[in-house]
């Protein structure tokens, strides 16, 4: 709703969009220490080539029960997915190192944190003039339990210099990084 919103006023595509914020995103890590990686420069290209490629060749639902499968599978099936590449350790997504970076430094799980970032995203669109819906609203609220609760089955080890996993303690109990809280709060 955000891209949509800010496309609108500037004339370009919502995935252009979405790929320009999240490289502003990325600047909101720099006070976190969180790692750019491979997998956060692809994420922040393929979201929004994947919403442009989306919005062309994807009709709208035909109904309303049909609304609301697709916007219960793709609010799980992202989750799901976003926990898949952050476990795999290659670089979170802009918005995905945000949430674990300020999870990190609030002591707090990852799901509640990314429910107040979508809310605060959800408001600035909204004000922008992007289109909400109950769509909206299922994913700021839906989005962060689905992470948290598939996060702790996908976590990748990763081995340091000296051959040991990076963090046992953090990976046995499902997070990215020792000081990272991911399960129920």
């Amino acid at each position: 709703m955000l891209h949509a919103a800010l496309a609108d006023r500037a004339g370009l595509s919502v995935g252009t969009l979405s790929i320009a914020v999240s490289f502003v995103v990325l600047l909101l890590w720099i006070p976190l220490r969180e790692q750019v990686g491979i997998g956060t420069i692809a994420n922040a290209v393929w979201v929004g080539v994947s919403i442009d490629l989306g919005m062309l060749v994807l009709p709208a639902a035909p109904n309303l029960t049909a609304g609301i499968l697709l916007a219960v599978t793709g609010v799980v099936i992202n989750g799901v997915s976003a926990a898949v590449y952050i476990g795999a350790q290659l670089g979170p997504g802009a918005r995905d190192g945000l949430m674990t970076g300020l999870s990190r430094r609030l002591g707090r799980p990852v799901g509640p944190v990314r429910i107040v970032l979508e809310i605060l995203v959800l408001g600035t669109g909204w004000l922008l003039g992007g289109p909400v819906g109950a769509g909206t609203f299922l994913y700021a609220v839906g989005l962060g339990p689905v992470i948290q609760l598939a996060l702790p089955y996908v976590i990748m080890p990763v081995r340091g210099l000296r051959g040991s996993e990076r963090s046992e303690r953090g990976t046995a109990q499902g997070r990215t990084d020792p000081d990272v809280p991911a399960g129920p709060a």
